[in-house]
């Protein structure tokens, strides 16, 4: 696809773009709608990155920054113009996103809920961060040092295969007053 090509197009994935926003109906962040829009069409993600200026721009979608990320979520000019629009998206992309939504979303979900990353600081330094984000906001977060890549690469492995074991063992030592 040209981005300058078919105005039909551009408008197609812009109303794509609304109409999954508008299925989401909360905050999202960048990454989570990049795949679930790419779940459903497949977009070069430098023009997924300049539909949603453009939706900005247009004040159909509002962004703000929280906890690093960037967040978007439609506004009532975006669900006005999703009306005026959603009959540009093929009845075929509408199914999609009817009938694979809810799962796409729940594995996005899964997958940004729980994070772990290891930032290098010297060759025997790095630290390793790890999360349980819900509903945009963080609800667990720990951050530990480690002396060497390989240990920070299974602390955070460990920590993605097993938060859920994991964070109620923690909760449950940090209230622990008899410790």
């Amino acid at each position: 696809m040209k981005l300058n090509s078919d105005s039909e197009t551009l408008a197609e994935n812009k109303a794509l773009i609304l109409y999954i926003l508008d299925k989401v109906s909360k905050p999202i962040n960048n990454d989570a709608l990049l795949k679930l829009v790419l779940s459903i069409e497949n977009m070069n993600y430098f023009y997924f990155q300049q539909f949603l200026l453009d939706l900005i721009e247009n004040k159909y979608i509002v962004s703000y920054e929280q906890n690093g990320e960037t967040i978007y979520e439609l506004t009532s000019e975006g669900k006005t113009a999703l009306e005026f629009t959603v009959d540009l998206i093929p009845g075929i992309v509408k199914f999609r996103v009817d009938n694979n939504f809810k799962e796409n979303l729940g594995k996005i979900e899964d997958e940004m809920s729980i994070t772990a990353d290891y930032i290098p600081h010297s060759e025997n330094e790095y630290s390793v961060k790890c999360k349980i984000v819900e509903n945009n906001q963080i609800l667990f977060e720990v951050q530990t040092y480690a002396g060497t890549q390989e240990q920070a690469k299974l602390v955070a492995d460990n920590w993605l295969k097993n938060a859920s074991k994991l964070y109620p063992k923690i909760l449950g030592i940090l209230q622990d007053e008899n410790i």
